[in-house]
């Protein structure tokens, strides 16, 4: 104990001598690990050390400040955390058996007074990084739970809210979320939480003490939900007397200056976890917007448990137990809002919070399976050794190995089956087979979906099957597939016949024929209309007719070439005209109408 003592006085950090230190008190057989027997040993002494300093330090008001010097250059520490940060660096370093620290501090809290605890558990606070190493939480995480647990059991739920909300959250946070020792995994209440109120009225009190016990008897349900589930009377009873509280809040509601005078960011400070029952302080309370939300979220948290997911049908409520419940949660939700200040906000926020409870409670009835995934550590590659990206002499793996492969194989290339164009009815038989209904072939796992297909099946098609190419208009990739292929329920859809387009295509050579007839009769009639004037102007006199000149001539008489000339565009004029009358003849035939059927009708 006295090489301890010495060790605890020096300074400097731990690593520096506590090995040392414990060679020299134990001289174990293994230079850096001890055996189970000199674990042991050392345990002893450590926790006898440890009695010694509580002992010693009951006159100082913190036991952790025990023994600490201040000096003029540096602020030393106390006995207590130098010899926990000594056994600390030995358990990290696995020097001695992991669980001894927690073992001393577990010593430490129970020789302590609930004064000293807070020091010792910041000390636990300040470690929990170090302490919740995969080595040591595996050794120690039974003896630490323990030790919270008794520390809870020690301190008062009223007067030490804030320090058992300290244990609570360093619970939470050194145990993984699928630790089964912190769930509640059968789902049971503190039945013993019980609310005590006034059974018979006070004298000189005006209240309605009726209203009283129906308010504070609503507590009951609230503390045991199970208890209304499967009871049909309670569960009347509770809906009545629900009922009552909410038509008092409906009928009083809050003004926005009640609100702001209760300012809920002071009462957090002196919070308590139960209002007082008393009846003369029924009106204030009623008044204050903080304990009607506490009254309201009850009713929230009851009926969300009520139509908790997970439940087996003989668990879940009837329906008409259903729709009172929807009935009543949108009143109590209509109320938090009314409720100032910020309602909307504080709404918002319970519904958040009660839908990310479903996941919880799924996840337990579940088996609380774990979900924790550990980091992983990548491996740190030094400067000098990073791998260079590979270069493939055509640009990629596959190509350079196909190229490598050839070279090895000088015949593959020249081998006349290894690229072979497959037939028309080798490559659509796939398709075929899909468009066979008896196939049963579901329709999203037809070739026709896949485009690579198509495309080839296309480009084939161009090549070797013309007609069948000229079907893809029409009826799409399916026309193409070979008739031969196809059963006879669905060869009879794709048969050839006169499409739409040639249809369309022969309509358009009609219109066009009938008004280039139309333009020819047009011209025609000019023709005729030119050629009575010039009957007309052969009636005119010698004298007129010799004044006429024919082109060329220069009004003298025509030379036997002029007149060779303009006989030459006498007949092209005729070959026209000629012309002209054979496009007429063939418009009445291909309209059906020729001078014949004219003149029948005519006659008729």
């Amino acid at each position: 104990m006295e090489v301890f003592k010495r060790a605890i006085l020096q300074p400097g950090p731990p690593e520096n001598f506590a090995l040392k230190t414990v060679q020299e008190v134990i001289k174990p057989q293994k230079q850096t690990k001890l055996a189970q027997d000199e674990n042991q040993f050392l345990e002893n002494i450590l926790r006898m050390l440890l009695q010694e300093f509580v002992s010693a330090a009951v006159s100082a008001e913190k036991i952790m400040q025990f023994g600490q010097s201040i000096d003029s250059s540096e602020t030393t520490q106390g006995h207590i955390p130098r010899l926990l940060d000594i056994v600390l660096y030995l358990c990290e370093k696995e020097h001695i058996e992991g669980g001894m620290i927690f073992q001393l501090l577990e010593d430490l809290t129970e020789m302590s007074t609930m004064k000293n605890c807070k020091d010792v558990f910041g000390y636990i606070e300040s470690k929990q990084d170090i302490l919740g190493k995969q080595e040591l939480f595996a050794r120690g995480k039974l003896v630490m739970l323990r030790t919270c647990n008794q520390l809870l059991r020690r301190l008062s739920k009223a007067n030490d809210v804030v320090f058992c909300g300290r244990i609570l959250m360093f619970l939470a946070h050194f145990f993984p979320l699928s630790e089964r020792s912190a769930l509640n995994i059968k789902g049971v209440f503190n039945t013993s939480n019980e609310t005590k109120f006034e059974k018979e009225p006070l004298e000189g009190i005006c209240i309605d003490f009726n209203f009283y016990q129906t308010f504070w008897g609503l507590q009951e349900f609230f503390s045991n939900p199970t208890s209304i589930s499967h009871a049909p009377v309670k569960w009347l009873k509770f809906t009545s007397s629900l009922s009552v509280v909410l038509n008092t809040f409906e009928a009083q509601p809050l003004s926005d200056e009640e609100g702001d005078a209760n300012n809920l960011e002071e009462e957090a400070v002196n919070f308590s976890i139960k209002y007082l029952t008393s009846s003369k302080l029924m009106g204030l309370e009623l008044k204050d917007p903080s304990f009607r939300r506490h009254v309201l979220v009850q009713c929230l948290i009851l009926f969300d448990y009520l139509k908790a997911p997970g439940k087996g049908d003989k668990d879940l409520p009837s329906e008409n137990m259903k729709e009172e419940i929807t009935s009543c949660e949108e009143r109590v939700k209509r109320l938090l809002e009314l409720t100032p200040p910020k309602g909307s906000e504080f709404l918002h926020k319970i519904e958040h919070i009660l839908e990310r409870e479903k996941n919880w409670v799924w996840w337990k009835r579940d088996g609380c399976l774990p979900y924790e995934k550990q980091p992983i550590e990548k491996k740190a590659v030094p400067e000098g050794s990073k791998k260079r990206r590979p270069r493939w002499r055509l640009g990629n793996k596959e190509l350079s190995q196909l190229w490598k492969w050839a070279d090895q194989n000088p015949n593959a290339l020249t081998d006349p089956q290894r690229v072979q164009t497959p037939s028309i009815m080798e490559y659509w038989k796939p398709l075929a087979d899909d468009m066979d209904p008896s196939a049963g072939i579901e329709a999203e796992y037809h070739h026709k979906n896949n485009r690579v297909y198509c495309w080839k099946g296309l480009r084939l098609a161009a090549r070797q099957d013309l007609e069948g190419f000229s079907k893809f208009t029409d009826h799409g990739i399916e026309g193409v597939v070979p008739l031969e292929l196809l059963p006879p329920d669905v060869r009879s859809k794709y048969q050839a016949k006169p499409n739409d387009r040639s249809k369309r295509s022969k309509k358009e050579e009609t219109k066009g024929s009938a008004h280039q007839v139309e333009e020819n009769q047009i011209a025609t009639t000019t023709t005729e209309l030119d050629g009575d004037g010039i009957r007309t102007d052969t009636t005119a006199t010698p004298m007129e007719f010799d004044g006429v000149s024919v082109p060329g001539t220069q009004g003298g008489t025509p030379t036997p070439e002029e007149l060779h000339k303009h006989s030459s565009d006498t007949d092209v004029g005729q070959e026209a005209g000629q012309l002209e009358a054979d496009a007429e003849v063939e418009a009445g035939i291909i309209d059906g109408e020729t001078d014949a059927d004219v003149d029948l009708d005519t006659v008729g």
